[in-house]
């Protein structure tokens, strides 16, 4: 269990910062119940046990620490054996419509499993499990299992209706709702790890607004603030953004071009002019110098390290210095993509994903991680 291997002062540590967020529930909800948002839940699991925040990337687990991967979820314990979310697939209900139940658990059985595999051979890590936060009367329950693949070899459908498709493993019980194409599994928490009382407040305004130090003033809170975070962080796509697809002859699948001799690994990561133009100086990139950008640190999912700078025309290609580097490491390892062999879109359907992440720690370290289908679409048009 990871929680009970952790030494007891981040034990302690996690369970104050839990109970004081259930305490000012008050400010959301009259209910007896404690109120835990999920992003509150990520972040103080991970400032408690010095794990590594993933929940900006998409991926099947929201937090890492050494090579174990951790899905965090936070639900009403009700009777303890309650049907919960754990995966949305890209297709709409009109792509299962003419599919048997057998053949649709099949697949999203095997996107499943993909996604975990996947999560995995990105981040380096080599066990994943899910950490529960369940919510009741006055009370958090803290509970641990693995998070399992599912066992193709035995899988049962148990019962059918209009929406929704139920089914078993030897593992665990899945239902999934055709209609708004996600998958549940059914957690069974009857005994936790550990379970603490959550004593909420009845004014939790007053608590707050004496909290703040006297002395604190909008400027001195204006003089504290670090600006350094302002758009800290873009999005770029996998694909073209002309087509939808994975140019046969760029992007991904720059080593298929045409001209000089290309190793199989070659490939950039396109990036659209405008975010050069909306985001100046987000890279060591001058737009209208005509020039390569300065290199740069570029740190992959894995923590391992790479170098990389803007290259091409109009600064169009994020690149690894060798070029094959980033290459190797997101075709072969990530995306398992036999030399020779083109990228498709429908390769990043089948793992969700179609976009990354960049986030600028500094103006020579950046951080890349994998986003959902659509990410860039919803970046893009926010932004340009």
């Amino acid at each position: 269990m990871f929680f009970l291997s952790q030494n007891h002062e981040q034990q302690e540590r996690y369970k104050d910062l839990l109970k004081v967020t259930g305490s000012i529930s008050r400010m959301y909800s009259d209910n007896v119940v404690p109120y835990l948002y999920y992003r509150a839940a990520e972040n103080i699991f991970c400032k408690a046990f010095d794990a590594e925040n993933l929940s900006r990337g998409d991926v099947s687990a929201d937090a890492s620490k050494n090579d174990l991967g951790i899905g965090l979820k936070t639900f009403l314990h009700s009777n303890g054996n309650t049907l919960q979310k754990i995966a949305e697939f890209n297709k709409g209900a009109t792509d299962y419509q003419t599919l048997d139940p057998s053949d649709i658990v099949e697949s999203i059985s095997k996107m499943r499993n993909e996604r975990i595999e996947f999560t995995k051979r990105a981040h380096g890590l080599n066990q994943m499990i899910y950490h529960l936060v369940t919510r009741q009367k006055e009370r958090f329950n803290i509970f641990e299992e693995d998070m399992d693949l599912i066992d193709l070899s035995s899988i049962r459908i148990t019962k059918t209706d209009n929406n929704n498709i139920y089914f078993n493993d030897k593992f665990h019980e899945y239902k999934f709702d055709r209609s708004k194409s996600t998958l549940s599994k059914r957690f069974t928490t009857k005994k936790p790890i550990v379970y603490f009382d959550v004593k909420i407040m009845d004014d939790p305004y007053n608590f707050l607004l004496n909290s703040i130090p006297k002395t604190t003033s909008l400027v001195a809170a204006e003089e504290m603030a670090d600006y350094s975070t302002l758009n800290d962080y873009i999005y770029l796509p996998l694909y073209s953004t002309r087509t939808k697809e994975v140019h046969k002859a760029s992007g991904l699948n720059q080593w298929n071009a045409k001209g000089r001799t290309r190793h199989p690994d070659e490939l950039y990561i396109p990036i659209p002019i405008w975010i050069h133009r909306r985001f100046s100086g987000f890279f060591p990139f001058d737009l209208k110098s005509g020039k390569e950008g300065e290199p740069f640190k570029l740190e992959l999912p894995d923590k391992t390290v790479i170098d990389a700078k803007i290259c091409q025309a109009n600064g169009k290609a994020l690149m690894s210095n060798p070029n094959r580097a980033l290459g190797n490491w997101l075709l072969r390892k990530v995306l398992r993509i036999k030399p020779g062999q083109k990228v498709k879109y429908q390769d990043l359907e089948n793992i969700g994903i179609d976009s990354v992440i960049i986030s600028k720690v500094s103006d020579s370290y950046f951080r890349i991680d994998f986003t959902e289908l659509g990410s860039f679409e919803k970046f893009e048009e926010e932004n340009k």
